[in-house]
């Protein structure tokens, strides 16, 4: 017997996300792709998942909001975690120049 909920599976090629439940079943591929190459191996399937949400909702499209709303699915990014390896400073882009003031 199969096991509901999400499932996620990683091989060579990418990974596969399972969304199953008692009424509803499939399958999300996420492989390598120009807009997911700046993350790890690892995290892809979260990158590409968070980024496609993310260029959805933009999109503005009413068809696209209704059918979201209809599924009770809504999606907002949030603002990147801190990476230790950036320092107090932030990411490694170097200080910031002070604001003028007159």
């Amino acid at each position: 017997m199969s096991q509901f909920g999400l499932t996620v599976k990683r091989d060579s090629g990418g990974h596969r996300v399972e969304v199953e439940c008692k009424h509803q079943n499939g399958l999300i591929y996420v492989v390598p792709s120009e807009a997911s190459w700046v993350c790890t191996d690892e995290l892809r399937h979260a990158h590409s998942l968070a980024g496609f949400f993310k260029d959805l909702v933009e999109l503005d499209e009413p068809r696209i909001r209704d059918a979201m709303q209809r599924w009770g699915i809504y999606f907002r990014p949030r603002p990147l975690a801190a990476d230790p390896a950036d320092g107090p400073q932030g990411p490694a882009e170097g200080p910031k120049e002070p604001e003028k003031t007159n």
